[in-house]
């Protein structure tokens, strides 16, 4: 079976497999929401840091990770260990949606997780980069849980992103076919759940679904780079959007000496909501920087480091030049209710 699938057209394949993907994630979550079950699992409560006003099921990881981990297991064996790490951190963390679990377990999880990871397939390089990057895979997995907080956000970060992870694979002078299938069928999952995400959201993608979909972005980053795929920038500018929001916003919140780890509404994206862009736009905006710079990663695959890193200087000024117009509308907006 799995032999004559493989046969087919290349792009027939890769839709095939991301439709098969999105229809899965939709028809669990639809029987969720159809059957109640959605409510009895998790559901966010607004509180005075919300961007939304009713209660809403946190079930989207239940669409999302078993269509993920089933998908990977079956076309891409290699990749077992990002599977099953990706099934244990959505076990933790759907107890953490359900009952709430203390920080000090959460990120023992993470930890767990990554550095299994990088321990059982370490990549051909010195310990300490080793080090550097099993770090950073720790703060994707909390970044992205960080930034899923308005309708269509995360959901389209990981439907462009991991299709990202897709073409770069096929595309890259060393394709790797198993990342690609893996990377395709999470991009289409992530379809399926938007359909019940955007706004206005019926479905949140809750601590079960972006703290999987992190571990995922860094495993998948780690493993292409691992095998020659593609640079340890790809990665990074493929979810720089996502990356520059959170790390900035958390650079902040330590130098005034807050929590950072305590929910807040501080975040760019959260601004854009706030400041009357809304949900819907804000998202497509994002989106938009998303599918740009994903064109910019692939167009620099295979090019000189002179080329590529005029690309990275680039999209960090496009980056910088988007955040300061969001903190001049935000400053602009706090004027106009100073005022009232």
């Amino acid at each position: 079976m799995l032999t004559y699938f493989f046969t087919l057209p290349t792009a027939l394949a890769v839709a095939l497999v991301a439709l098969g993907a999105a229809c899965t994630c939709g028809a669990i979550l639809w029987a969720l929401l159809r059957t109640g079950m959605a409510w009895r699992l998790a559901t966010d409560i607004p509180n005075d840091r919300s961007l939304h006003a009713a209660p809403t099921p946190r079930v989207g990881g239940w669409g999302i990770v078993p269509v993920a981990v089933a998908a990977t297991l079956l076309l891409a064996p290699s990749l077992w260990y990002a599977a099953l790490g990706t099934a244990f951190l959505a076990a933790i963390s759907q107890i953490d949606d359900r009952r709430g679990l203390p920080a000090r377990v959460r990120f023992a999880a993470h930890l767990i997780a990554v550095v299994g990871l990088v321990i059982l397939f370490p990549a051909n390089a010195p310990w300490w980069v080793l080090v550097i990057l099993a770090f950073l895979m720790l703060w994707l997995v909390n970044l992205y849980n960080f930034m899923d907080g308005a309708d269509g956000l995360a959901g389209g970060m990981a439907m462009f992103g991991f299709a990202g992870y897709a073409a770069g694979a096929l595309l890259s002078d060393h394709p790797l076919p198993e990342l690609m299938w893996s990377a395709t069928a999470i991009s289409g999952a992530a379809v399926g759940f938007l359909l019940f995400n955007f706004h206005p959201a019926r479905i949140f993608l809750g601590d079960a679904g972006s703290i999987s979909l992190g571990f995922l972005a860094g495993a998948l980053g780690y493993w292409g780079w691992r095998g020659g795929v593609w640079p340890v920038w790809f990665p990074i500018l493929v979810f720089a959007p996502f990356i520059a929001d959170a790390s900035i916003t958390l650079a902040r919140r330590l130098v005034r000496g807050e929590k950072f780890w305590q929910a807040h509404r501080e975040h760019y994206y959260q601004r854009m909501v706030r400041s009357g862009i809304g949900h819907a736009r804000t998202a497509l905006t994002w989106y938009g920087l998303m599918v740009a710079g994903i064109m910019l990663a692939l167009v620099a695959l295979g090019r000189s480091v002179i080329f590529q890193s005029c690309v990275l200087a680039v999209w960090i000024a496009v980056l910088g030049a988007a955040g300061l117009f969001v903190e001049l509308r935000w400053r602009r907006f706090q004027s106009t209710l100073s005022d009232n």
